[in-house]
């Protein structure tokens, strides 16, 4: 690497550290006076590799359609013993369910959200709306034109995807709450079966 490539990455790193939102290439080229996006994430990747190479802390990451500045994974657990997640930070288990069902099936009924949780989600809506992890995205066609759910680039910040398309692959179908609890009943009626057979 020529002194030319090392002052390109530096001023990529210092952008980047500067930057309290991810940062798109083309963006990052005209604070760090490149020619284009395309050099940008050349001297991203290359960033990352000396980061990589001396066993750094940080790695420039590629999340909500921008680069963004953060710790390396395996230093997680460690940063968390220092500093415990506030607790506005943190989500119910009810919360996470719908918003894990809004991820996954966006853009999404209130009524479809419900039939999978079983539960009505009117005040999960509203605190995921609160805290911009989801948005209205639009009307259903439906009577009432009903609003559709979708997430916002706040929820890939906060889940450090890139896009949504990179959420982990979900195998199985959703079973709603009724299917589940048959599943439950025919379990149960099944082990009773066979403590009566023993």
């Amino acid at each position: 690497m020529n002194e030319q490539d090392r002052k390109e990455v530096a001023r990529v790193e210092a952008v980047l550290f500067l930057m309290k939102e991810p940062c798109p290439s083309r963006k990052l080229a005209a604070l760090a006076d490149l020619p284009d996006g395309a050099r940008a994430r050349a001297l991203v990747k290359e960033l990352n590799a000396r980061y990589e190479r001396v066993g750094g802390a940080f790695r420039a990451v590629e999340v909500a359609g921008g680069y963004q500045l953060r710790t390396a994974p395996e230093f997680a657990p460690w940063l968390f013993r220092l500093q415990e997640a506030p607790s506005e930070a943190r989500l119910a288990n009810s919360a996470m369910e719908t918003l894990a069902i809004i991820a996954y099936e966006q853009p999404v009924l209130r009524a479809t959200i419900e039939r999978i949780r079983g539960v009505h989600c009117g005040e999960m809506l509203r605190q995921l709306l609160e805290r911009d992890l989801i948005k209205i995205v639009g009307r259903s066609e439906e009577l009432g034109r009903p609003f559709l759910y979708g997430t916002t680039k706040k929820f890939l910040l906060a889940f450090g995807l890139a896009k949504i398309e990179d959420l982990p692959y979900r195998e199985y179908a959703w079973a709603t709450a009724d299917e589940a609890k048959e599943i439950v009943e025919e379990i149960v009626e099944y082990d009773a079966q066979k403590a009566q057979e023993k």
